[in-house]
């Protein structure tokens, strides 16, 4: 356990970060199986719409380093991959 002022500090913004962190991490994995949802269900015009929605969920959590950049790109890559795969 923490003694000092600034340690129990550090434990309380600790759990603050973590919490948003869990929360951006969740909407850009909603986003992505949305995306995923609609390349399913075959609808071209709505996967293109989530597309673009998920791409910047992704791209935010990257730039908070909530992910690496290199697997935002990834995930984008793949998700933009199977939305231009359908016919």
């Amino acid at each position: 356990m923490a003694h000092t002022k600034q340690a129990k500090k550090r434990i309380r913004t600790d759990a603050k970060r973590a919490l948003r962190n869990k929360a951006k991490r969740s909407a850009m994995k909603t986003h992505m199986k949305r995306v995923l949802k609609a390349v399913e269900s075959g609808d071209k015009a709505l996967a293109e719409k989530e597309l673009m929605l998920a791409q910047k969920r992704i791209d935010k959590a990257a730039k908070s380093r909530v992910i690496h950049p290199n697997n935002a790109a990834r995930k984008v890559a793949l998700l933009a991959r199977r939305v231009a795969q359908m016919s």
